[in-house]
């Protein structure tokens, strides 16, 4: 087995702002699996210091290291996908993106082998139109509230809108945004960025405004499981948990402190697509449905996601509109896209051609 891995980076069609950060360029890494008998496979990472921790460097640095001294291992000591994948897991502590990378590219080479979509390699079907949101940005009341419409003529009728960091100013955000779309329906994604008490607040006063909310996401910060609850607790619209949901063991503390209402669901997080499932898993035993989503990451790594959203049962919600913000007219496949409906490619694997020889690093 062969692990090549490269450099990555795409400008944005326009910046993208949460109250954690903004992100102007695409900088990430593509990874190229190769099995034994030629079948090749594909994954990708982004950096997200705010989130995993992880820069291009250090993604290239694992993945060139302990990742791929893990899958060459002797004749005989591995076999199989999941000897490969618990592999790739245990190669070292944390780096959950790069794992990820090398964890999507292993999953792509083997249903790739098997002759299937990854969808349907693992459970679903590749059949399956997904439903996508469109992100709007955290700025100004203006330049939001036009970022909606153009959405809304693009065809897409849930937005998920990203505030955080001054409740009031968030009001008046959100006000202005359903002016210029008044027929939508809205995901509040605050990224960490309220206490609990402005949260509930914030949320309390959309309610009584009559502004129809799917959910609203992350509303405080990622270690206060404690201060969650009482957020859920509180109000009437479901809470997701997104940057609190890292491994299948944080996604059953929150079941178990009845943290919140719905779990999002992230392949960087999680460090692939084996840990992604089995949170789902916990989310279904819970009776608790997920959403799929990503960061900024490269279209490998969205198209990877929705075939995970594809495959499993409890996932309900979909937020997979990362790769349509990058102005990249290279890196194609893995799904099409008209309006907000995601049709998944229904080839073998996720649907990446491999890179030209000598292409990567």
């Amino acid at each position: 087995m062969d692990l090549r891995a490269r450099r990555y980076s795409a400008p944005l069609a326009r910046p993208f702002i949460t109250a954690r950060r903004r992100v102007d360029t695409m900088l990430g890494v593509l990874v190229e699996i190769e099995l034994a008998d030629g079948t090749v496979g594909h994954g990708s990472a982004g950096e997200s210091f705010g989130v995993t921790g992880e820069s291009v460097e250090s993604v290239l640095a694992v993945l060139a290291g302990p990742v791929k001294q893990a899958l060459t291992a002797p004749a005989g000591e591995l076999h199989g996908l999941r000897d490969h994948e618990d592999a790739i897991a245990d190669s070292c502590v944390g780096n959950a993106a790069a794992k990820a990378a090398a964890n999507v590219a292993l999953h792509d080479a083997w249903a790739t082998a098997l002759g299937v979509p990854l969808a349907e390699a693992l459970g679903g079907s590749a059949e399956t139109v997904l439903r996508t949101d469109m992100t709007v940005s955290l700025d100004t009341p203006d330049r939001m509230a036009k970022a909606a419409a153009d959405a809304v003529a693009d065809g897409f009728d849930v937005l998920k809108i990203k505030l955080g960091n001054d409740w009031r100013a968030d009001l008046e955000r959100l006000r202005v945004v359903r002016e210029a779309a008044p027929d939508v329906r809205f995901r509040l994604d605050a990224n960490q960025g309220w206490d609990v008490k402005s949260a509930v607040r914030v949320i309390r006063a959309i309610e009584d405004a009559g502004i129809p909310l799917e959910l609203v996401e992350q509303p405080v910060a990622k270690h206060d499981l404690l201060g969650m609850a009482a957020v859920t607790a509180a109000v009437d619209v479901p809470v997701m948990a997104d940057e609190s949901v890292s491994t299948p063991r944080s996604a059953l503390e929150i079941v178990q402190r009845r943290a919140a209402d719905l779990l999002n669901i992230k392949l960087a997080k999680c460090g692939g697509i084996g840990p992604a499932m089995a949170v789902a898993d916990i989310a279904r035993a819970a009776g608790m449905d997920c959403m799929v989503g990503a960061m900024m990451e490269p279209r490998i790594s969205i198209a990877a996601a929705a075939h995970v959203a594809a495959a499993h049962p409890a996932v309900t919600l979909v937020d997979l509109d990362s790769a349509e913000w990058i102005d990249d007219p290279h890196l194609t496949g893995g799904y099409t896209l008209h309006g907000a409906d995601m049709q998944l490619h229904r080839g073998p694997g996720i649907g990446f051609a491999p890179w030209v020889k000598g292409e990567h690093e």
